[in-house]
């Protein structure tokens, strides 16, 4: 359980410092002035300042935040060269022009992809990838009876590219049983096919009817281009995975936080630990893509008190031509705080829950 926690404050601590460092570089590239770096929760373990900002250290290994002077129109007090009359701080956030701002909340989110991106690499790198090629085919499903092959390098499915074996074994995993058409690859042609996926009583799901992947280790431009390809295909599953949370095809029951994230890094390090070291460190690593990327997206969600909730404010400032009153954009942003916390507040019961019913 040791190894799960330090592995779990590991994981979190660089996706959550690699957001934050994101909003503090690009904040201090516009003159924005950061009153403090923080990360985690809870009470202060170790604290220091240094030039002019407060870097922070949490008890909890969960979240984090980036204060910047003058955010929701809350400004530290200031006073005039003769001590006298308290003057507005220079570096405020909401006086730094609208489009400054923006890329100071964007770039949170956007680091988070990079992060995810240099992380792949070294996934890709030492372990290569699984291409979208048929290995088998399975008598009496559609795969077959569509003509497809051994061999075939499956290239579109209803026209969405696809290069990863994972990529095709999601849409199977989530099809609701509609004809699908196919576009592969044979000999260096191009060919076309329409399938329908078969259900399965036994399984309670549809089936295509074929295995696929075929391992293509990566060098070079190959492991710049699969690498993208890897943090593409966790950033489509990360939204569609909301897309059918809004469709009622996932409940809030199927939401993890940070225990259950915990009870799924044990879970995996267990699984992964006879394969020896080098395979529970990569999967830990793949594990941390798939964490940073969810991180970035959830954050740009367009939800109060999320980064997307303040980028949203900015662009109706954009549009109008001058920016929401601070003292109504904070409170929203409060409302939408308060309904975060009561979200993690069950995500955290549901995750405790899950524990006890294993």
């Amino acid at each position: 359980m040791i190894v799960t926690i330090i592995v779990f404050v590991l994981i979190f601590g660089v996706v959550v410092i690699a957001h934050e460092l994101g909003h503090f570089l690009v904040a201090k590239l516009n003159g924005i002035r950061v009153l403090q770096f923080s990360i985690g929760m809870g009470p202060d373990i170790v604290r220091f300042t240094k030039g002019g900002t407060k870097y922070v250290l949490k008890l909890l290994p969960i979240g984090g935040a980036c204060m910047f002077e003058g955010e929701d129109g809350i400004y530290t007090a200031a006073r005039d060269g003769d001590g006298g009359t308290e003057t507005k701080p220079e570096g405020a956030f909401n006086d730094a022009n609208v489009w400054s701002r923006i890329a100071t909340v964007f770039a949170g989110p956007f680091f988070n992809i990079i992060l995810a991106y240099l992380l792949s690499l070294i996934v890709v790198g030492f372990s290569g990838v699984s291409i979208s090629t048929i290995n088998s085919l399975t008598e009496g499903y559609p795969a077959a009876e569509a003509g497809l092959q051994e061999g075939d390098l499956i290239t579109r499915i209803d026209g969405e590219r696809v290069y990863l074996s994972d990529e095709v074994s999601f849409v199977s995993a989530t099809s609701s049983g509609k004809p699908m058409e196919i576009q592969f690859q044979r000999d260096g042609k191009k060919y076309s096919t329409v399938v329908t996926p078969k259900f399965s009583e036994q399984d309670n799901r549809y089936y295509i009817g074929f295995t696929i992947g075929e391992a293509v280790e990566c060098r070079g431009l190959g492991l710049i281009k699969y690498s993208a390809c890897q943090v593409r295909y966790w950033f489509k599953i990360t939204l569609k995975s909301l897309l059918m949370l809004v469709q009622g095809k996932l409940s809030a029951n199927d939401l993890s936080g940070p225990v259950g994230i915990a009870a799924t890094i044990d879970e995996t390090i267990e699984q992964t630990t006879p394969y020896g070291l080098s395979t529970v460190v990569l999967t830990m690593i793949n594990f941390a893509v798939l964490l940073s990327v969810n991180l970035g997206i959830m954050n740009l969600l367009p939800l109060p008190a999320l980064d997307g909730g303040r980028l949203l404010f900015m662009l109706i400032e954009v549009v109008r031509g001058k920016p929401v009153s601070p003292d109504k954009e904070g409170l929203v942003h409060f409302i939408g705080f308060v309904a975060l916390m009561i979200l993690m507040v069950f995500v955290l019961y549901n995750d405790i829950t899950r524990l006890f019913v294993r």
